[in-house]
């Protein structure tokens, strides 16, 4: 059996090992390859019969240039990379890895929240600039500090993630709304189903914990955002394309919305263009909340029983049957 990772550096850049994957066959590992369609990845994968990817693209013109190709195991939940219809049509299984970073995403979140509340690492920079030590007063601060407790805050999406960051909200004493397509006797016990409107007039943040789907994709825009609390803060860690970009960077010069802290965009790595850049009170990362060395470990894991359960003829973990 030959195997290839074709884009191993993001899920592990060195801290941990891909000795596991051996027992399975000949393994091939490549660091990166690419992020966009290229002859390139059909030439790696070559005769493999399985094809470990994170963001490598495989498109249909790649699965018809690999004819061995048998399995697609994403070292992600999201799938949108593979053309899994046509790969289905090959009778080529694709596996993801659908819950392994439920509680570091849900903390990253909150902690995206937190630093727009207290703007800790501009502070501390302050700090070591030496602002405190000349300053005639015996602190200062730079931006208005927010008491979380007493608040109200809006979950769009509560599953696995979004009940997790409901926990932590409500252990820091805010009143927790959330809208999901399904409800459930866990989420009530964590949050108050509500509609939108409801959540979007109610909510002093608002976290984006749902998948995008043609429901939810732009759900953040000019009209919704005409229906929030004037100084709303904004968290989404889940995916860009549930906002309208510009809409959001008017709302932030605005004052609309009062501070976004975002991991992700539209389109990634962020272009230069993007307007989010150049908007007010913007806290951007580079798409990282699911990047802790346990929940990396646990990809890595599931992702090894995945290719391990489709050798021994019991697949799991499949998205495209």
């Amino acid at each position: 059996m030959k195997i290839v990772i074709l884009d191993a550096y993001t899920e592990n850049p060195g801290d941990l090992s891909w000795d596991g994957f051996k027992e399975f066959g000949d393994l091939t590992v490549y660091d990166r390859t690419s992020y966009a369609e290229s002859d390139l990845i059909a030439e790696r994968i070559g005769d493999a019969e399985i094809a470990v990817i994170n963001k490598t693209p495989i498109s249909s013109r790649t699965i018809d240039a690999c004819p061995n190709l048998k399995l697609i195991a994403v070292l992600a939940t999201g799938f949108n990379v593979v053309d899994c219809d046509y790969a289905k049509e090959k009778g080529i299984l694709v596996a993801n890895v659908p819950a392994y970073g439920t509680q570091i995403v849900a903390q990253y979140a909150v902690g995206l929240l937190l630093e727009i509340c207290a703007h800790y690492a501009h502070h501390s920079d302050a700090v070591h600039e030496g602002r405190w030590q000349n300053n005639i007063d015996w602190c200062f601060w730079d931006y208005p500090m927010i008491e979380l407790a007493g608040k109200t805050a809006g979950i769009i999406g509560l599953g696995r993630i979004g009940q997790a960051s409901a926990r932590i909200l409500g252990a820091l004493g805010m009143r927790v709304l959330a809208v999901n397509p399904h409800e459930t006797d866990a989420g009530r016990e964590v949050a108050e189903y509500t509609d939108l409107d409801t959540l979007l007039a109610e909510s002093d943040v608002i976290f984006l914990h749902c998948p995008q789907t043609p429901s939810t994709a732009g759900i953040i825009c000019r009209e919704n955002i005409e229906k929030m609390k004037k100084g709303v803060i904004l968290i989404n860690n889940s995916r860009g394309g549930l906002v309208a970009e510009q809409d959001l960077a008017d709302a932030l010069s605005s004052g609309q919305i009062y501070a976004a802290g975002l991991d992700v965009v539209s389109t990634e790595p962020i272009k230069a263009d993007n307007p989010l850049l150049k908007a007010p009170n913007c806290l951007i990362t580079p798409h990282i909340s699911w990047a802790a060395k346990d929940a990396r470990q646990r990809i890595m894991d599931v992702t090894a029983d995945n290719i391990r359960s489709f050798i021994e003829g019991n697949p799991i973990n499949i998205v495209n049957r």
